[in-house]
């Protein structure tokens, strides 16, 4: 099986290496503070905008499978590294539970001075079984975008993740939920083998177009799942750079 948690991106950009971070912010919940690092742009002193990396997996599970939670994985690190580089605050978190984002959300509106982040600008971005725990998010708090990147969708009523032994989070959201004029990025891997997944993923894209959601599809055509950590081509790097394109854009 491979260790997704240690594997890197692959592909960079410039300052991702320069990325200030500042690691211990805490959030409240209902069951005690957690833990929030911010990857800072290199040499911004205004509010920016910010990009959430959402999870859908509880970070004790996680932590017993790979050692460490979900925003010390290599993979967040990478993206938030990323994300930053391009003038946006990367945010990684911890969580007990899936639905601890929304309190994380919520406390980086309310505390947005004191963070240095636009409260007007904070978007969301997610992968794989992480996507249906994003869209929840979307459908229930202001968020000004997001990107989701070769995610579980379901069109039988709901919004979900597939396979439930695998333990993602499985918000019962309505695509009619969504809002209507937020920016949203879905990028396909073309090769994804994981059963239903690209059916699913198309039916969400035809669906949304038809309610005249604001979604823009990029098409990876010869990509596996995962490409960003198993396809290093210069097709995958020039799509991770069209997300952060897309994110700079849907942020300005």
């Amino acid at each position: 099986m491979t260790d997704f948690s240690s594997l890197p991106l692959v592909h960079t950009i410039a300052g991702a290496a320069d990325v200030a971070v500042e690691r211990d912010h805490v959030y409240p919940t209902e069951q005690g503070p957690l833990g929030f690092d911010l990857y800072r742009p290199p040499a911004r002193r205004t509010a920016c905008p910010a990009i959430v990396f959402v999870t859908g997996l509880p970070d004790p599970g996680v932590t017993a499978m790979f050692g460490k939670p979900l925003k010390d994985c290599a993979p967040s690190i990478g993206w938030a590294r990323l994300v930053a580089a391009s003038g946006i605050v990367g945010v990684t978190y911890l969580n007990r539970t899936p639905a601890d984002v929304t309190a994380l959300v919520r406390h980086l509106r309310a505390e947005a001075d004191t963070l240095g982040i636009d409260p007007a600008r904070i978007g969301v971005w997610a992968c794989s079984g992480h996507v249906p725990n994003a869209l929840a998010v979307i459908a229930h708090e202001p968020i000004a975008c997001a990107a989701l990147l070769y995610g579980y969708f379901d069109l039988d009523g709901t919004v979900r993740a597939e396979p439930a032994m695998q333990y993602f989070a499985l918000p019962a959201i309505s695509i009619d939920e969504l809002p209507r004029a937020m920016p949203m990025l879905v990028v396909r891997a073309g090769r994804d083998t994981t059963p239903g997944l690209d059916e699913r993923l198309q039916r969400f894209v035809a669906a949304a177009r038809a309610r005249a959601l604001s979604i823009t599809m990029i098409d990876h055509a010869e990509a596996p799942h995962a490409f960003d950590l198993m396809d290093d081509t210069p097709a995958t790097h020039a799509v991770i750079d069209d997300v952060l394109a897309f994110l700079r854009r849907a942020l300005a």
